[in-house]
């Protein structure tokens, strides 16, 4: 079925989003309060949240403090923690997505797998999985940078008799509860699903390739009185968020730069972490990465090692060979009978592909665009894919703070685009490739100082040719600085014919 905008509501500059977590929404809210309603927001689930509706696994938390891994003009007085928990962070999306009337221009249960621009008209075709169709001006992915899991592949694992589930789709319905149990993977969700779920079930093999280094994890119950203060003044939660916004920031030499005084640093912080939690020595040494503290995810926690040293709990530090039909095989040949098998193994590079199938200018395949790596002009459009905005796109993740410190600022810099658009009845925006290389360039230089390129380790940061497509080399607020004003003369600006008369600042929206 071919979806097209009527005529009356003019197709101008109808807006489709795809991805109904922080990006989509934000974006959705972003737009609207610049008084633009003509955009359709789908998703492929039932319901919006994106990585907080489908990661409910025991344990479930956010590693960024609660008050700035929010919307800064959405903030919340009344979290109940310093880092919110799952349950927490996704009723916060749901009274987002309620408070500014975002539901009414969501599609759920749409998934979109396909998009192609047409440069005689200026318009995207996009498709979803049934074959029903829609086009629409502007295409904004905000699919997100934690949405696909990644099932690894180990030989034998269907062959496996019991269950067998990821982390980013728990099943509910699994009773742990005297299970022997084995989670293979020793990152961000194992470090929080290991403790949660290490006194109820019976045994417990934990399966580590790659021991992570982690921090101290500064939690504790947000009392009473402070978020009444917050809630009646303000100014002081405002506060609250400049403070953690600029301790963030001070701390980012420590995590990013590759200088050997800051590794020094940071990692005797490490060390004394770990030492202070683990008493034998063996152990100790079995959790104490060979490499340079930040070369991967960087982890906090206050009981992960304390889990480990519980009696039913068995690390397994020689990795996975293969599954049976009732066990885990490790390296070393040993088979591990369990019940049940938790695979914590984290979610696919957020930029190693194109999120969905997507065709520019002249056909061409943003897949093909990126085969030596994914780029595009500050981490939001892409030459070639013309009124095409990614949200945390390419090398713009964090090594240090929030990501949403990075995506307001990318949706405000959608929202001047699509204005310019709007104000000069523009027919498509291409940024020029000479000033996503240029932009690049610098960007890969800037990245050998860095920790996750010269650290001594293989994160899913760094491609298979060794250039990292994920994070931003620097600090939030270099990054802030450089996407926050929309320069028109950077992008090749094609005009509607002359003859057209709609007006392109009514609403307008893609309808079935």
């Amino acid at each position: 079925m071919d979806a097209q905008v009527s005529q009356a509501e003019t197709p101008d500059l109808p807006i489709a989003i795809i991805g109904g977590g922080f990006s989509g929404l934000g974006m959705g809210i972003r737009l609207k309060q610049a008084g633009i309603e003509a955009f359709t927001l789908f998703e492929r689930a039932g319901e919006v949240g994106g990585t907080w509706r489908d990661n409910t696994y025991p344990g479930a938390a956010c590693d960024v403090s609660s008050h700035l891994y929010s919307f800064s003009f959405e903030q919340k007085p009344d979290w109940t923690r310093a880092f919110a928990e799952q349950p927490e962070i996704q009723q916060y999306i749901l009274e987002l997505t309620e408070k500014h009337g975002l539901r009414r221009h969501v599609r759920f249960n749409t998934d979109i797998v396909h998009a192609r621009f047409d440069g005689d008209s200026g318009l995207w075709t996009i498709q979803d999985r049934e074959g029903n169709s829609w086009t629409a001006r502007v295409l904004i992915s905000g699919t997100g940078g934690l949405s696909n899991p990644k099932i690894p592949a180990i030989d034998g694992l269907d062959s496996f008799e019991g269950p067998v589930f990821h982390t980013a789709r728990w099943d509910a319905s699994c009773d742990l509860r005297g299970k022997r149990v084995a989670v293979i993977g020793s990152g961000a969700s194992a470090i929080q699903v290991v403790p949660a779920i290490a006194q109820a079930v019976g045994e417990l093999k934990v399966f580590q390739r790659t021991p992570p280094w982690i921090m101290p994890k500064m939690d504790r119950p947000m009392s009473e009185a402070e978020k009444r203060r917050y809630r009646r003044f303000p100014p002081a939660l405002w506060l609250r968020r400049f403070w953690l916004y600029w301790a963030a920031e001070l701390r980012a030499p420590l995590l990013i730069s590759n200088r050997p005084v800051f590794k020094r640093l940071l990692k005797r912080l490490a060390l004394k972490h770990i030492q202070s939690q683990v008493s034998d020595p063996a152990l100790r040494r079995r959790l104490i990465p060979d490499y340079n503290v930040g070369c991967k995810r960087v982890l906090i926690s206050n009981d992960w090692y304390p889990a480990l040293q519980r009696k039913n709990v068995t690390l397994v530090d020689q990795g996975v060979k293969a599954v049976t039909p009732g066990g885990v095989v490790a390296s070393d040949g040993q088979e591990h009978p369990v019940d049940v098998i938790i695979l914590a193994t984290g979610f696919e590079a957020p930029t190693a592909a194109a999120p969905l199938a997507i065709r520019g200018l002249g056909g061409m395949e943003l897949n093909q665009a990126w085969r030596r790596g994914a780029e595009a002009y500050k981490g939001v459009t892409v030459s070639g894919f013309p009124n095409l905005f990614l949200l945390v796109g390419p090398n713009t993740g964090p090594g240090h703070t929030s990501v949403l410190v990075y995506l307001e600022k990318q949706l405000d810099y959608v929202v001047q685009a699509v204005n310019y658009m709007r104000r000069y009845r523009l027919k498509y925006l291409n940024v020029l490739p000479e000033v996503q290389k240029r932009f690049n360039q610098w960007l890969q230089t800037r990245m050998g100082n860095t920790v996750w390129v010269a650290g001594g380790c293989d994160s899913w940061y760094i491609t298979e040719d060794g250039k990292n497509t994920s994070l931003y080399p620097g600090f939030a607020t270099d990054y802030r600085l450089r996407v926050s004003r929309f320069r028109p003369a950077e992008y090749q600006r094609v005009a509607l014919p002359a003859q057209r008369c709609d007006n392109p600042a009514r609403a307008a929206t893609t309808t079935a």
